[in-house]
């Protein structure tokens, strides 16, 4: 078997306009997730670590330090080379997490995030690398907004319109407390990933209304008879059936 992938390059060629992901079947009977990027393909296990590593036998580097440290207690110190495993770890799930909104699969995208979180504030507890632990810090809200919108569609999907706003909400109220311990509460209102929630609340708004009104619509041409117009009014409310933001 040849060693280099010079068919996969060629039938599956690097588009830099939009992110190009697929599960395909690999060995041992298993699907498994590809990222295309400009040298080659990333390729992910669907569950548990991205690389399919089993740190110290946990199903994450993130298990693994929580193990770690439920023995230690405070006498638990993130090393140098527990910080560069988490880096990885980080990164891993990131590419991850893009592919699982990619392909519309919120929940597992959702788990993605709450994975990383989880990582996040495990590092803020036990890092006195200030510096360190901000690089990851800064990035919080942009994994909150990937969190509150991936859940808020499986919520959609699964409990309807109230339960997703009712999720974007809490997820908004979550990022104000970011803001707030950080002490820029007044940059809040004026923050890009706040105002894009808010946009995504108000297009399911806007859709949760069209469907109200399109299904009056169809009882009353279904009353009338009028069953072509009640035929083009169903593939109205299909199209808007179809999760993921618009």
């Amino acid at each position: 078997m040849a060693d280099h992938i010079d068919n996969i390059l060629r039938k599956w060629p690097f588009d830099p306009q939009q992110l190009s992901v697929r599960i395909v079947r690999a060995t041992r009977n298993r699907d498994v997730l590809q990222m295309r990027v400009d040298l080659g393909v990333l390729q992910m296990e669907l569950t548990g670590r991205p690389d399919g590593e089993r740190p110290g036998g946990c199903e994450s580097y993130h298990a693994f330090l929580v193990a770690q440290a439920s023995v230690t207690g405070d006498r638990f110190d993130l090393t140098e080379e527990h910080c560069r495993e988490i880096d990885r770890e980080f990164l891993q799930f990131y590419h991850r997490r893009l592919c699982w909104l990619r392909l519309l699969q919120y929940q597992r995208a959702a788990d993605d995030a709450r994975h990383t979180l989880g990582l996040m504030n495990f590092c803020r507890e036990y890092s006195d690398d200030q510096e360190w632990v901000l690089s990851h810090e800064q990035y919080r809200p942009f994994v909150l907004m990937h969190r509150i919108q991936s859940e808020a569609l499986a919520q959609l999907e699964s409990h309807g319109y109230e339960a997703s706003v009712t999720t974007i909400d809490e997820g908004l109220r979550e990022l104000r407390d970011f803001f707030q311990e950080h002490g820029a509460d007044d940059k809040f209102e004026d923050d890009e990933i706040v105002g894009r929630l808010r946009e995504f609340r108000d297009s399911l708004r806007e859709q949760f209304d069209q469907r109200f009104q399109l299904g009056k619509d169809l009882d009353a041409a279904i009353a009338a008879e009028e069953y072509e117009r009640a035929a083009e009014i169903r593939d109205q409310l299909a199209r808007l059936n179809q999760p993921g933001p618009r």
